[in-house]
């Protein structure tokens, strides 16, 4: 991540940022909160924000057009970079962090709350990578699922049929472990 650090130096000293921030708080938060139910521990979310604020910074260099809906672009590539992050690490070493990075001040927690976060924790360990990121996408992030669509190139169909097959296995292993 140091690299990453260097770049979006690099970047500024360039010119290619004026002082704004390509992301806004909402989008910083949502970005955050992607990153974080993807797996990402808590100490890793800030780098990842700003692997998400460095593309889209590369973006505007090359040239390219804005993305259409900047904060679904950026839940994407938030979603694409935890799952990287899955690839790199094995995912049961990390689900304490990850459970501690998903509670939130203004949520109490009781025995109720911690038991079922962890057991949606683990049903979303044990989906695939390409469920788990439309379930993420869809209901964490709240994206509609033609942004979904348009943002991992896939028809809508594919994404509705991941977000089915992924609530229906999710649901299953709730009420297999006795959850809900």
């Amino acid at each position: 991540m140091a690299l990453l650090r260097r770049k979006a130096r690099r970047a500024q000293e360039d010119g290619a940022v004026h002082g704004d921030d390509p992301l806004d708080a909402a989008q910083e938060r949502r970005v955050r909160a992607v990153l974080a139910l993807g797996g990402v521990p808590q100490a890793d979310l800030p780098d990842g924000v700003q692997q998400v604020r460095l593309r889209l910074l590369e973006r505007a260099a090359k040239g390219y057009e804005a993305p259409r809906d900047v904060s679904a672009w950026a839940a994407v590539v938030a979603s694409n970079l935890a799952m990287d992050w899955h690839r790199a690490k094995r995912r049961q070493e990390r689900l304490g962090e990850r459970l501690a990075s998903l509670r939130q001040h203004e949520h109490p927690s009781g025995e109720d709350t911690s038991v079922l976060s962890l057991a949606v924790a683990r049903g979303l360990d044990d989906l695939p990578d390409a469920q788990r990121q439309v379930l993420v996408l869809r209901f964490y992030a709240d994206l509609p699922v033609r942004s979904i669509a348009q943002e991992l190139g896939v028809p809508e169909g594919t994404v509705k049929s991941r977000l089915h097959t992924a609530v229906r296995a999710l649901r299953a292993r709730l009420h297999e472990d006795e959850v809900v």
